[in-house]
C-alpha cells in the first residue's frame, strides 16, 4: 500500500512538473517579439492588424507565436506552405483569441490549405433518398478536426476591406463554438448568467434574418447566416470585426452580445480620437 501511494505522489509531482514547465514555455513564446519581416506579413495581409490599437496588437503577437507554435499547416492540391500562408492565417485566426483567459483553438491540430475554392464531398436527402454530391467551398470547420482554408478567398477578403467577408474568422469562430462539444451557435459564455440574454438576442436576430432574407431585404449580415444557428454565430463574429460600426448601428443588441463575449469593441478602433 505504502508502495502504491508513494508511485501516485510521484505521478502527480510529475504532471505538476510537466503542467508548470509547459506553462513556463507558452509564457515565454508570448513575450517573444515577432520579427520584423512577419509583421510586414501582418500589415500587407490583415486588415484588421493596423485597426488595432497598439496593446492589442502586442497582445496579437504572443497569441500569433502561441498559434503558430501550436498548430500545423498543411498544403493541398499542390499549394506550398508559406510564411505568408501561415502569418495570414494566424493574424487573423489569433484576433479571436484576444483578452481570453485561454489564449488556444483546443480539440485539433491541423490546417489544411487549399491554392482556391475547393471541391468538398456533400450529402443531401430527399425523404429516405441519400444524395451524394459535390459543392464549392472557401473554407470549413470539421468537428472536432480540422480548419479547411482556400487561400485564394483569404487574399480575396484582405483586399476587400469593405466586403465584411473574413473566411478565417469564420471558420476559427466554428471552432469556439465547439467547445463545448456541440456547434450548435452557442459557446462557452464568460458568466453563466449570460446564457439567458445570449440565447433571446441571438434567436431573435437570427428569425429576422430569415424574415429580411426571404423579404429581399438588404442587411448588415450576410444571408448565408440563416443556414443555421451555428452559421448565424460564424457570420455575425465576421461581421463585429469586419463591419463593427454598422452592425453597433443596426443591431445593437447583437452587437453587444458579441462584445461581451469577445471582451472587446471593434468599432472603437474605427472611431477617431477626439481632441480635447
Amino acid at each position: 500500500m505504502t508502495t502504491f501511494i508513494v508511485i501516485i505522489i510521484s505521478a502527480v509531482a510529475a504532471w505538476l512538473i510537466y503542467v508548470r514547465l509547459k506553462r513556463l514555455r507558452r509564457d515565454k513564446l508570448f513575450s517573444k517579439p515577432l520579427p520584423p519581416e512577419w509583421i510586414k506579413i501582418l500589415e500587407d495581409n490583415v486588415p484588421l492588424y493596423s485597426k488595432l490599437p497598439p496593446d492589442l496588437r502586442r497582445e496579437l503577437h504572443g497569441c500569433i507565436n502561441l498559434f503558430m507554435d501550436e498548430k500545423e499547416f498543411f498544403g493541398c492540391a499542390g499549394l506550398i506552405i508559406t510564411d505568408q500562408i501561415r502569418l495570414t492565417i494566424a493574424g487573423n485566426a489569433a484576433v479571436l483569441l484576444l483578452r481570453r483567459s485561454d489564449r488556444r483553438f483546443p480539440g485539433f491540430t491541423s490546417i489544411l490549405v487549399y491554392p482556391e475554392t475547393y471541391l468538398a464531398k456533400e450529402i443531401k436527402y430527399d425523404g429516405p433518398v441519400e444524395i451524394h454530391g459535390q459543392s464549392a467551398r472557401a473554407g470549413e470547420s470539421w468537428q472536432r478536426g480540422p480548419v479547411v482554408l482556400s487561400w485564394s478567398d483569404i487574399l480575396h477578403d484582405a483586399g476587400d476591406e469593405n466586403g465584411g467577408h473574413n473566411v478565417i474568422l469564420h471558420e476559427f469562430a466554428h471552432k469556439l463554438d465547439e467547445e463545448n462539444e456541440i456547434m450548435d451557435g452557442l459557446p462557452i459564455l464568460r458568466d453563466g448568467a449570460d446564457y439567458e440574454e445570449w440565447t433571446e438576442v441571438l434567436r431573435r436576430e437570427y428569425d429576422l434574418l430569415q424574415k429580411n432574407i426571404d423579404k429581399g431585404g438588404d442587411t448588415v449580415l450576410d444571408g448565408y447566416g440563416t443556414v443555421s444557428p451555428p452559421e448565424f454565430f460564424a457570420v455575425a463574429t465576421e461581421t463585429f470585426f469586419e463591419k463593427p460600426v454598422e452592425m453597433k448601428s443596426q443591431l445593437p443588441d447583437l452587437y453587444e452580445q458579441l462584445k461581451r463575449y469577445y471582451n472587446l469593441d471593434p468599432a472603437a478602433w474605427r472611431t477617431p480620437a477626439v481632441n480635447s
